[in-house]
């Protein structure tokens, strides 16, 4: 009886351990993951591919990515996006994009309140000013508005921004 209880424990615990090998680990999407299902980042999505940034915007960081949205890059001069995207302009267009990429995950919560000069993947500086007055209810990156703060993905976090930040 004891030999049989022990067995049925040893199968038991097998069963229960490739289950849970089978499982996935982390179900929370990665930044591309996240930008990609959202038609409002379809520039954002095209940019990243043709720049060759998708494989390191899915691995696992931490980043902080201030997103623009089409509309965003829709305000910039006609013809900009397609000049970028010419294969003579892929380090331009890295540039730019590597500017929207800080290390590290920051959350609103830790801009809120506060001013900083912020070192970003490209190797420049973003100014985030959190100090809210009359003429500012949010937090904002350079010239930009953040709009949506705290996209949280397994690698980082988004927040999404209303102009394209240029280096």
């Amino acid at each position: 009886m004891n030999r049989r209880f022990i067995l049925k424990s040893f199968a038991a615990t097998a069963a229960l351990g490739a289950v849970a090998a089978c499982a996935p680990a982390n179900t929370t999407p990665n930044i591309v993951d996240i930008a990609a299902s959202d038609p409002n980042f379809s520039t954002l999505v095209a940019a990243l591919s043709a720049a060759g940034l998708v494989d390191t915007l899915s691995g696992p960081g931490p980043f902080t990515v201030f997103a623009p949205t089409n509309a965003a890059f829709n305000a910039l001069p006609a013809g900009t996006v397609d000049n970028l995207l010419l294969p003579e302009n892929l380090d331009t267009l890295r540039s730019i994009l590597t500017y929207h990429v800080v290390p590290g995950s920051i959350t609103s919560s830790q801009l809120v309140g506060t001013r900083q000069r912020v070192a970003t993947v490209q190797g420049g500086t973003v100014d985030i000013n959190g100090v809210q007055s009359k003429l500012n209810f949010g937090v904002r990156v350079n010239d930009a508005n953040v709009t949506t703060a705290d996209i949280i993905a397994s690698n980082g976090v988004i927040h999404v921004i209303d102009k394209v930040l240029l280096p």
